[in-house]
């Protein structure tokens, strides 16, 4: 494939704003002038340390190191090429690239393909839905209570019966078979390919950022020998592990109500969403897993106050998923609700049956989830015989000890001395030795503190944490990181001169070297180039000096500060030249020629001194 003119992919990045791209799927607070932190997507965390800082284009995290920009951002996350994440942003800001034969870029990467095909089949399936032969999706719709304009909020669309119908008209629009189908949009035949979904009703599947990647169908007819719902098989951009249905319409409200409500179905998040709760979410044919839980926890963010509330049938089915979720949940920082509708509800029925305050409800009327699989363990045993409350209290002593908070913890014995009659110093007696089995199991690191942790000495990762803590290489430390965030606002001379000046901590001054180097700091993304262009072990240094939040209230007084601190190097220079003149004075006799050169320059250094002093 032919490459992307180096001005097009610089421009691209130029336009983009990195904090929009990272925000579609991190929960990003301010930290500070010019900094945005949240939690890292690249590893599990519970207090955030991934920085983002917009004016120079790249993120960093201080646990796990990932650093770089916003195309490596988009192809470490979506598991893009570089041509892909270039096309990818270049498509978000209808920019037109060119290739390096002077071409524009041509529609033949593999993923911008799978995205276009999904989009074109999206439309094509809406459409559908308002022919004739669409009276039935209609008819389900509306006995669930969704009018066409909630159709129309939801993208839902129609599958013809026919064999070919989308197949032909996406074969119209250019796409071929082999494209069709890595999109899952056709399977393969004796004959040929034919439509994947036939006779169904269509709901399009998108990711966090709005991008449509796959469908679920739901079946209409009695002819129909297919499973009731069917989705999109796994293809390179649809990952059902990974993809929560109605995340892009929720991702707002997730973010601002640090709260998250997952559904079972479709149909219980447009419930949701049409009854006021904005938060709803659903995972499409699989059980809530890790992966999912790691996207959630990013978008709800690390307010200390986040909720995640599910929502499950009362039967046996439901109990069991309860239980998968409570697995899941337990490792997270959010706290964790049940909410079962009455008489057993999912919210779809619950919402046509008693309207949508009967929805808000639910959710708000909503349990603790420990307790919910407490309770569900007590159901299996007989209480009405010490050998039956036994083993409930066995069953039910894990999952208390495994939790963190103390006076959580002490709430929970508490409860279940009461649901099981037993002592409370029993109840305790038994939470305190299944925690101690929990201690004396050898595990590995918990993949959540990951990246908590400080490097072992093995890394040889040189941080801003692992510098002394001495006044000189404060002033080290500051100057530099002002001039990767601010060099390009400040006069030239004035950082040439701080930069021309050798630094004593011998990891700073590689950076020092480095950011000289750089033939011209006024251009886009110099800042980014020149932390990635420092010598290992001292690279990680130099992202985080990039990227750390800059001591100041506005930009203007970054942009002062960093000034100052440039003056300041040199003030110190001129301080160890001072000294270096001092000792030469009591060497040589005062009236001699070296005696009065040296009182010049010693004359010409206090001037010098006080000039950059008044300047400040």
């Amino acid at each position: 494939m032919a490459r992307i003119r180096q001005a097009d992919v610089d421009e691209v990045k130029a336009r983009t704003n990195i904090a929009d791209i990272v925000g579609e799927r991190v929960a990003l607070k301010s930290a500070g002038v010019g900094s945005l932190k949240g939690l890292c997507p690249f590893h599990d965390e519970k207090s955030p340390s991934f920085n983002v800082r917009p004016q120079v284009g790249y993120y960093h995290c201080f646990g796990c190191g990932e650093s770089g920009d916003v195309y490596s951002f988009l192809r470490a996350l979506d598991h893009l090429t570089f041509t892909e994440a270039v096309e990818k942003l270049a498509a978000r800001i209808g920019f037109t690239l060119h290739y390096e034969d002077g071409g524009a870029a041509p529609e033949t990467s593999g993923r911008t393909r799978l995205y276009a095909a999904n989009t074109a089949a999206a439309e094509w399936f809406r459409a559908q839905l308002a022919t004739p032969e669409a009276e039935a999706a209609r008819r389900f719709l509306g006995e669930r209570g969704f009018d066409a304009g909630a159709a129309a909020h939801f993208g839902i669309g129609y599958a013809p019966k026919g064999w070919n119908a989308l197949r032909d008209a996406l074969r119209a629009q250019k796409f071929s078979d082999e494209e069709l189908s890595a999109a899952g949009l056709v399977s393969q035949g004796q004959r040929g390919v034919y439509d994947r979904f036939r006779g169904r009703v269509i709901w399009p599947i998108r990711d966090i950022t709005g991008q449509t990647i796959g469908f679920g169908a739901r079946r209409l007819y009695d002819d129909d020998q297919g499973p009731k719902y069917l989705n999109t098989p796994e293809t390179a951009i649809y990952k059902k592990s990974q993809v929560l249905y109605g995340l892009d319409l929720a991702k707002k409200s997730i973010s601002r109500d640090h709260r998250v409500v997952v559904v079972e179905g479709y149909t219980d998040v447009m419930a949701c969403h049409l009854a006021g709760i904005t938060t709803a979410i659903a995972t499409c044919g699989t059980a809530f897993g890790s992966d999912h839980m790691g996207v959630v926890g990013r978008v709800v963010g690390s307010d200390a106050a986040g909720e995640i509330v599910f929502t499950f049938d009362p039967d046996a089915a439901g109990q069991k998923a309860a239980v998968r979720a409570f697995a899941e949940a337990r490792g997270s920082s959010l706290r964790s609700y049940v909410a079962v509708g009455p008489e057993g509800l999912d919210p779809c029925d619950l919402r046509l049956e008693r309207g949508d305050a009967a929805v808000r409800g639910m959710v708000e009327l909503k349990s603790p989830l420990f307790e919910f699989v407490i309770d569900r363990r007590i159901a299996e045993h007989d209480l009405g015989s010490v050998e039956g409350r036994l083993a409930a209290l066995r069953s039910t002593a894990p999952i208390v000890a495994d939790i963190k908070d103390g006076g959580i913890r002490t709430r929970y014995e508490h409860l279940l001395s009461k649901r099981l009659g037993e002592e409370l110093s029993e109840v305790r007696r038994a939470v305190a030795r299944a925690a101690a089995r929990d201690r004396d199991t050898p595990t590995s690191p918990p993949a959540e503190h990951a990246g908590d942790a400080a490097p072992t000495p093995s890394t040889a990762r040189v941080t801003i944490a692992s510098l002394p803590r001495t006044a000189d290489v404060a002033i080290e430390r500051d100057a530099l990181m002002g001039i990767l965030q601010y060099g390009h606002v400040l006069a030239p001379e004035e950082v040439d001169a701080a930069l021309i000046l050798p630094m004593q901590h011998p990891a700073l001054d590689a950076v020092r070297q480095t950011i000289a180097a750089q033939p011209d700091r006024t251009r886009i993304g110099w800042a980014s180039t020149a932390a990635e262009s420092v010598r290992e072990p001292f690279r990680s240094l130099a992202v985080e000096l990039l990227t750390a939040p800059f001591p100041a209230l506005t930009e203007a007084e970054a942009a002062a500060s960093a000034l100052s601190l440039c003056r300041r190097l040199r003030v110190r220079a001129i301080d160890q030249q001072k000294r270096e003149l001092l000792g030469a004075i009591q060497r040589v006799a005062p009236d001699s020629e070296e005696g009065r050169a040296v009182r010049v320059s010693m004359r010409e250094l206090d001037a010098r001194r006080r000039e950059l002093a008044e300047l400040g």
